[in-house]
């Protein structure tokens, strides 16, 4: 009984990432030609994006609040390191959201199976 007590907890993180509620906040979109903190390189055309604790290769629905418009996006990189922002997206996804002119938005994001 012990041993399966220690599994659960330890896999409880993952569950609790997979199950979560959508949370809401800023998104802003970014373009840079370097490497990301996954070790790839970032590309702005593909849907991507940072996220400050998500697993690598989570993939998020983005929700823009102000049109509706949505995209699924993969996590990449870690960020946003802007205060009240809680995701960064490419400029693809940011695209896709109705987001560029502006820079940011307004968003829920929630992981997708």
């Amino acid at each position: 009984m012990a041993a399966g007590m220690i599994v659960l907890s330890m896999l409880s993180p993952a569950l609790s990432q997979a199950n979560a509620a959508a949370a809401c906040g800023r998104a802003s979109w970014y373009a840079l030609h370097s490497k990301t903190a996954s070790g790839e390189m970032m590309n702005p055309s593909a849907m991507t994006a940072a996220h400050p604790s998500y697993r690598f290769g989570t993939k998020l629905k983005v929700t823009n609040q102000r049109n509706g418009r949505s995209v699924i996006v993969r996590i990449n990189d870690r960020g946003p390191f802007v205060k009240g922002r809680i995701v960064d997206v490419s400029r693809a996804a940011a695209g896709k959201l109705g987001m560029i002119r502006s820079g940011h938005a307004p968003v829920c994001v929630q992981p997708v199976s």
